[in-house]
């Protein structure tokens, strides 16, 4: 007997703004993807190093800890996403932090504000379901 489920991909959403986490939470999920959240990098390195995600979204400017640090750690510590797509959520530019953003690990950049399409092709583009 062969199993017929099939795993949905999931990502990690890291944002300090609940409205942000809800709204890349719903979109994500409705176009089949399972998501789970942190509040600000320091969650974020902590649930990294317990489970394997098909993609992270990670705000660049937090409390606690911001995105660059996170991504970093993320990056460098022994675990299960090393290699995993981090894309930063950033409401700059990509010329204005695209260097700071690369050193750090980050695999793309997403503008703020979301827009649907835009959200989707980049969640398409890194892992498929």
């Amino acid at each position: 007997m062969t199993d017929t489920t099939s795993k949905r991909p999931e990502i990690l959403i890291v944002d300090d703004i609940l409205a942000n986490r809800l709204i890349l939470n719903d979109i994500a999920t409705a176009i089949g993807y399972k998501c789970t959240a942190a509040r600000n990098g320091e969650e974020a390195i902590n649930v990294a190093q317990e489970r394997h995600f098909d993609m992270i979204l990670m705000d660049v400017e937090m409390p606690v800890m911001n995105g660059l640090e996170a991504t970093t750690a993320i990056r460098t510590n022994i675990g299960p996403n090393t290699q995993t797509p981090i894309i930063a959520l950033t409401a700059h530019t990509k010329d204005e932090i695209t260097d700071e953003l690369a050193t750090s690990g980050f695999s793309d950049i997403m503008e703020k504000p979301f827009v649907f399409s835009k959200i989707k092709t980049m969640v398409d583009r890194y892992c498929h379901i």
